[in-house]
């Protein structure tokens, strides 16, 4: 009787392990920049010219993760954690170009940090074409 007892109990500790850890993503952190990046100012807002020159970037660079239309669905994309950021979405819309141009040039895993492989300017056009995603 003792066995019987201590095997029921095995086996629900295994089945709370399992729903535990089975079921529930790893939880990360709302990605915040630090409030000194509000302070950088775009120098080609509302430049069309850059925008247009955004969305080839984008097109080439972001959308395989972020999807062509920004909403987060690209392939590239599917098998992350957390998956890519809805650009479209108001929350990420509702920061300011310089937290994004932040967080484009440090990057959080699993997003690489792109400070040294897209120029600076390159990305403020990026950031430019990622305004127009708007829901």
């Amino acid at each position: 009787m003792k066995t019987k007892s201590i095997l029921t109990c095995i086996t629900l500790l295994s089945v709370m392990c399992f729903l535990i850890v089975g079921f529930n993503e790893p939880i990360q952190k709302k990605w915040v920049a630090p409030s000194s990046a509000d302070k950088i100012v775009n120098p080609l807002k509302n430049d069309k010219e850059a925008s247009t020159s955004g969305k080839k970037l984008f097109n080439a660079l972001c959308s395989v993760c972020h999807g062509i239309k920004g909403k987060g669905d690209g392939i590239g994309g599917t098998g992350l954690t957390p998956k890519p950021t809805d650009l479209t979405n108001s929350e990420f819309q509702s920061q300011t170009d310089g937290a994004i141009f932040w967080k484009i040039a440090v990057g959080r895993s699993p997003m690489a940090g792109y400070r040294t492989s897209i120029p600076e300017k390159k990305r403020w056009e990026i950031i430019n074409y990622i305004r127009t995603l708007k829901k």
